[in-house]
């Protein structure tokens, strides 16, 4: 089990693993090792998460999320295999705990009295000085 929250976890065969040849500069080891990680996650179809946490762990996905519902993180930071592996899990971690927080509720306020009246004095005050600059003849 991979913990994310105290009351959240999601299990190790929800997760797919695939090893890839890393792209950029790596000299002769380039083309021999496959040290990048590609990390699956079938975000749709897993029983561990719940449906509020699975909304918005697609939402917060973006272009990582497949049509299918697939999250594809790849990483390929370090130069080895298993330091990749738990940079991409991190990730995936990180990114359910961000899905897990539940928004703030926004709530409608009335504005104060004393915020009312100063604007009402200031568009007084605009208006009066709007009025002062018509000359006489604008009246008639």
């Amino acid at each position: 089990m991979i913990k994310i929250t105290n009351n959240l976890a999601i299990r190790e065969d929800e997760i797919q693993i695939k090893f890839i040849r890393a792209s950029g500069p790596g000299g002769q080891n380039v083309n021999k090792v496959s040290s990048a990680v590609q990390l699956r996650f079938n975000v749709v179809e897993s029983p561990t998460l719940p449906d509020d946490v699975r909304f918005r762990l697609m939402e917060l996905a973006g272009n990582r999320l497949t049509e299918r519902g697939i999250l594809i993180i790849d990483a390929s930071q370090y130069r080895s295999q298993d330091q990749n592996r738990q940079a991409a899990i991190e990730r995936l971690i990180d990114l359910i705990k961000d899905a897990a927080k539940k928004p703030n509720e926004r709530r409608s306020r009335k504005p104060p009295l004393r915020s009312k009246e100063r604007r009402l004095e200031n568009k007084r005050r605009r208006s009066e000085i709007k009025r002062l600059r018509k000359s006489i003849n604008d009246f008639d």
